[in-house]
């Protein structure tokens, strides 16, 4: 009877694992299409609000899901009066704080830390074409994503059951 228990928790916790796994792989293109939705949006308020950047961060940041959300509206904090931060320290700082909240990849962050070199430093059409930029190497990442989540996320679910199987019969 114990034997049996063990048995179902190792293939529990493998099971378990594999789905985590396969959720990453799942959660990966979803986040770069609402962070490219954001960016299009700060593109907008730009362009169209003359909105000034932390306010325009705060209202997207608002807009956004968890966890693109806290990336923004902490950068907006950052940049307000009381924060006495540029646009590019505050924009890199909430990125390197939230970053590890999301599940995307080195790529993601480094066109968003690229982005946060030139944000606040030109003129509005500058900043339009970088703000274009950095949407359309996100939209090769997004495909990226979904290529693999397409190839691995059923995979990981598959192996998280047979590998805690594997084990119990190691065991048994």
């Amino acid at each position: 009877m114990l034997k049996m228990l063990g048995a179902v928790l190792i293939i529990t916790a493998a099971t378990l694992a594999g789905w985590i796994q396969a959720k990453q792989y799942a959660s990966r293109p979803n986040q770069i299409r609402k962070l490219i939705l954001a960016l299009r949006r700060l593109q907008t308020e730009i362009m169209y609000g003359f909105t000034p950047l932390p306010d325009a961060l705060e209202r997207i940041g608002g807009q956004s899901g968890e966890p693109i959300r806290s990336i923004f509206r902490s950068a907006a904090e950052s940049m307000k009066p009381g924060g006495n931060r540029t646009a590019q320290e505050s924009l890199h700082a909430a990125v390197e704080s939230g970053w590890k909240h999301t599940a995307m990849k080195a790529a993601e962050k480094d066109v968003l830390l690229q982005l946060s070199y030139t944000l606040g430093t030109s003129d509005r059409n500058d900043q339009l074409g970088h703000l274009e930029t950095a949407v359309r190497q996100l939209e090769s990442e997004e495909a990226v994503a979904r290529e693999d989540q397409a190839r691995y996320e059923k995979m990981f679910k598959s192996l998280g059951l047979l590998c805690g199987a594997f084990i119990v019969i190691l065991f048994y």
